[in-house]
């Protein structure tokens, strides 16, 4: 059973910064895809980075430049680098991954079979 859990929110000003992790538990190849999302109040869920088997990267178009997903040393641990956060980047983060092995990163939602729990981040101005 692969259970994902992702930590590391908070609240924080506008032009700060904060460190997101997801721990996965059970059986994530690393040749499996894994992504963060994101779901303010009231909006659906949008994809807010991927990183693919061959470790390239895609990003959501509000975040480029600002925040940077990386695959951590450890085994089975994923990261997102969130720097100067706008308070339009408050909601709920969680990390995804594939059941198997896929090529390049992806933000479609459908891809992942498995989800975090979520932490909340919240942006003051």
């Amino acid at each position: 059973q692969v259970q994902l859990a992702d930590s590391g929110g908070g609240s924080v000003q506008a032009g700060g910064s904060l460190r997101l992790s997801c721990e996965a538990s059970g059986y994530i190849s690393r040749s499996f895809c894994m992504a963060w999302f994101r779901q303010a109040k009231g909006k659906d869920r949008e994809g807010v980075a991927a990183i693919g088997s061959d470790g390239s990267t895609t990003y959501g178009d509000s975040v480029k430049g600002r925040f940077t997903i990386s695959k951590g040393n450890a085994k089975n641990t994923l990261y997102l680098q969130m720097n100067s956060l706008k308070p339009e980047d408050t909601a709920i983060y969680s990390c995804a991954a594939t059941s198997y092995a896929c090529g390049g990163p992806s933000l479609v939602e459908g891809l992942y079979t498995y989800w975090g729990q979520g932490t909340q981040v919240t942006v003051s101005s």
